[in-house]
């Protein structure tokens, strides 16, 4: 009787924690998406709607290899966070950068980034970006 209660409540309990692990890794959302051309770009994204309303944000290449060169938060109150890239800034398809924190009681405006593309335009194909938030 007992071990049959045991395995009933273990079984509650590995369903509540798949639940919880699976709604964390969901609760990136896509901002904008950009193509990368293989000279320096620099993209400027300006948020709309619910899209200001982001605690986090980070990049995903989704094609190519891509290097980041910086990031520039502008927010509504016209100041502005220079944001360095954390580690090489090298970023190769299906990797995220690191994840940039927007400062509290600050609504963002837009993001600039500047960027490149790396690889031969014969051999590689064109670097494509995401960037992902995450809401406060």
């Amino acid at each position: 009787m007992t071990i049959k209660f045991a395995n009933k409540y273990i079984s509650i309990i590995l369903f509540f924690i798949s639940l919880s692990v699976s709604s964390q890794s969901n609760d990136w959302f896509t901002v904008a998406k950009k193509d990368v051309s293989y000279k320096s770009d620099k993209d400027v994204i300006n948020l709309i709607g619910n899209e200001k309303e982001i605690s986090q944000f980070k990049i995903k290449c989704t094609q190519g290899n891509l290097k980041i060169k910086y990031i520039v938060v502008h927010y509504k109150d016209k100041s502005k966070i220079n944001n360095k890239t954390k580690g090489t800034g090298l970023l190769t398809k299906g990797m995220s950068s690191f994840v940039f924190n927007i400062e509290k009681g600050k609504i963002i405006d837009k993001i600039e980034l500047s960027y490149e593309a790396i690889g031969n335009m014969l051999v590689t194909k064109r670097a494509k970006i995401e960037l992902l938030g995450r809401k406060k």
